[in-house]
């Protein structure tokens, strides 16, 4: 009796050693799944790359399944202050080098991510019909002297905005003498200061090129090197990242060839691919 009870007990402790070790490999396998399935990238851009990351991102999640990009879109200066005070973010791309330099000198930025990912134009943007029939910056800077225009432009911790005091500086404007003199009035982000253009709430706007043709607004100069310097989005893998990983690998996807032609369409030129 004693001998077939110690061999049902056998038995059945080799039964389950048998069904333990064939399920193990599929836990496994369903943790993993799991675990690529719930990688969200935070993703902070300016928010003149709103159209641009939308259409890639939608591309890139559907090539990449496990993956999902969380955008956060706004002035480049917003960013970094929600970035300095612990919002998590994986990758940053900002309308300005500046920002991105505040990060690195504090230490943020993972060790050789950082790259000059795109390149963009500033623009003087008109509503349709251009009533004040403005043709150029020279032109602007006059009529700013007379009065005789209503400007909109990003405030001073906006990259457009500074982009735009750099255009004032050429021309010997004084910022503050044309805002007294209610000839300015100004937009928190490039997208605010669009809205207003389209929307004829202004005679005209200093906006990016991409901003302009996203919104499908007629443009009647381009700022040169001169004027304003290059307008260069610095990228970077935040150095606290949870998914540092996967957010270079989103990374080197932007500058590849289907992301850049993306951007070419309206009107970044890719420097990186």
């Amino acid at each position: 009796m004693k001998k077939k009870i110690f061999a049902a007990m056998t038995m059945a402790a080799v039964l389950l050693a048998a069904c333990s070790g064939s399920a193990a490999p599929d836990t496994k396998a369903e943790e993993k799944q799991a675990a690529e399935e719930g990688t969200e990238l935070y993703v902070f851009a300016a928010a003149s790359m709103t159209e641009t990351l939308d259409q890639i991102k939608e591309k890139y999640e559907a090539e990449n399944p496990g993956i999902v990009i969380v955008p956060t879109y706004d002035s480049s200066g917003t960013l970094l202050k929600q970035i300095q005070e612990g919002a998590d973010c994986d990758l940053f791309v900002s309308a300005a080098p500046k920002q991105m330099n505040a990060l690195e000198e504090a230490g943020s930025l993972a060790e050789g991510s950082r790259i000059d990912l795109l390149e963009n134009k500033v623009t003087l943007a008109v509503p349709e019909g251009n009533p004040k029939g403005i043709e150029s910056f020279d032109q602007l800077s006059e009529l700013l002297k007379s009065g005789d225009v209503f400007l909109c432009m990003g405030n001073s911790d906006v990259p457009v905005g500074q982009y735009t005091q750099k255009i004032f500086a050429f021309y010997e404007l004084n910022e503050e003498e044309l805002a007294k003199a209610g000839v300015l009035t100004y937009g928190s982000n490039v997208k605010e200061v669009t809205t207003q253009v389209k929307e004829s709430s202004v005679d005209c706007g200093i906006i990016y090129a991409t901003d302009a043709f996203s919104a499908g607004l007629e443009t009647v100069d381009s700022a040169t090197k001169e004027m304003c310097g290059q307008v260069i989005y610095p990228a970077s893998v935040l150095k606290d990242s949870k998914n540092a990983g996967a957010a270079q690998a989103f990374l080197d996807y932007l500058t590849g060839s289907e992301a850049s032609e993306i951007f070419e369409s309206v009107g970044f030129t890719p420097l990186s691919k």
